[in-house]
């Protein structure tokens, strides 16, 4: 017999058809917003990530354009220095050569300032005259220079010998010591000694015993362009002084000393004429350094007139540019 309001399955159980449909439809619409709430996280992720890799983008083309743009300012203003420098260059050869004491820049080696373009330009002028020639100089003159600048006795006289035997024809060693083409082929080196004169003073580091630190401290203070066996005093520097056996620092502070009426030098103690008679041959150091700390530094050594390039005043001897400051 049938139940009230109900049909009896096979076995007499009452049927149930209806609510397992309604569990099966309940089960899948919850698999159905799982699945939506799925794709709709791939897809919040897929624009996060999105969002990410645009941001990156944008932060290299950013930082790209930062770099090149410093890059851009940093050429601009090497530039500007190096122009400031070469333009001392010139300011200097126009000074030196004026008639006007009072006006005029002493080739000695002191420092005189003034501004071009926004930047500080330091220029200091020497003339040749007031080097050791390489080629002309003595055994003792070599010695002592080579002393005064921090060598000791032994070894200044071995290096001035290596000197002598680089430039003289012959293939005798210097008694102090000096080298010739069997102590270089000793040393390693097959060039051996030139047996002829310097052409340049940086013919200095391929002589044997002439390390990095010596030649440095030899630069400054010698020269081929001179011809001279002894340097003008009236140009030389404190360290040349000392080695022709005069008092370098004395002489340097009287030569600063002028009149100031004619704007010419002081007499110096003992008769010692410090107005000499000027080559035309000079070292130049311009040094520019504009505001933001950038620094250029040209060092040339030019002769007045004679140049084989329209419009130059002068001709380049020897042309460093973007150098260290000494």
């Amino acid at each position: 017999m049938a139940a009230a309001g109900g049909r009896l399955a096979a076995g007499g159980q009452p049927e149930r058809r209806g609510g397992v449909v309604n569990v099966a439809r309940a089960r899948g619409g919850r698999h159905a917003r799982q699945g939506r709430r799925a794709r709709t996280g791939a897809a919040l992720l897929l624009v996060l990530w999105l969002i990410t890799l645009l941001t990156a983008l944008v932060g290299g083309f950013a930082l790209a354009s930062r770099i090149e743009a410093l890059q851009g300012r940093v050429l601009v203003s090497g530039l500007v220095a190096g122009n400031a420098a070469r333009a001392g260059i010139e300011y200097a050869m126009t000074r030196v050569d004026q008639t006007d004491p009072r006006l005029q820049w002493r080739p000695d080696g002191q420092p005189y300032t003034w501004r071009y373009g926004g930047a500080e330009v330091e220029v200091r002028i020497i003339d040749e005259n007031g080097k050791v020639d390489l080629n002309q100089a003595d055994m003792n003159l070599l010695t002592e220079l080579l002393r005064v600048l921090g060598s000791d006795q032994v070894e200044a006289a071995r290096l001035a010998a290596a000197i002598l035997d680089w430039r003289d024809t012959d293939p005798l060693t210097q008694a102090a010591g000096g080298a010739e083409d069997a102590d270089y082929a000793a040393a390693g080196r097959a060039y051996g000694a030139k047996d002829a004169q310097f052409e340049s003073i940086a013919e200095l580091e391929q002589v044997l015993g002439f390390t990095p630190e010596i030649y440095a401290r030899i630069e400054p203070h010698v020269t081929v362009f001179s011809g001279m066996q002894r340097p003008d005093s009236a140009f030389a520097s404190a360290a040349v002084l000392d080695a022709m056996g005069l008092d370098g620092e004395l002489l340097v502070d009287q030569r600063r000393q002028v009149d100031p009426v004619t704007g010419q030098p002081l007499p110096g103690a003992g008769g010692q004429d410090l107005v000499g008679s000027r080559s035309g041959t000079y070292s130049i150091d311009s040094r520019a350094r504009l505001a933001d700390g950038r620094e250029t530094v040209l060092r040339a050594v030019v002769r007045s007139g004679g140049s084989a390039v329209p419009g130059m005043a002068y001709t380049v001897l020897r042309w460093e540019e973007g150098v260290t400051p000494r």
